[in-house]
């Protein structure tokens, strides 16, 4: 899928997790964004994200915590980064 290592890692900042994430091409994009979404419907934990043609950016924090990053987010994240490493 992508490449490891993107460049870039989770950044905390204006209360909330940041990653964004760089693939091939779209395909490759929206299916690690399925693999997330599935992922993220079983935790009941959705984030906000964009994607742009090969690009996924994401945002986690928790809105029932005032909109800060609670464990939930990092958990999260980690799933995620887990998704992406599996299919770099």
């Amino acid at each position: 899928m992508g490449k490891r290592g993107n460049g870039m890692m989770w950044q905390e900042k204006n209360n909330q997790l940041y990653r964004e994430f760089k693939f091939k091409d779209f395909k490759q994009a929206f299916d690690f964004m399925a693999k997330v979404a599935e992922t993220a419907d079983k935790m009941n934990h959705h984030p906000r994200w964009t994607n742009e043609y090969n690009r996924v950016e994401i945002w986690l924090s928790t809105h029932d915590a005032g909109g800060t990053v609670t464990d939930a987010d990092r958990q999260l994240s980690r799933e995620i980064d887990r998704i992406f490493d599996e299919n770099a």
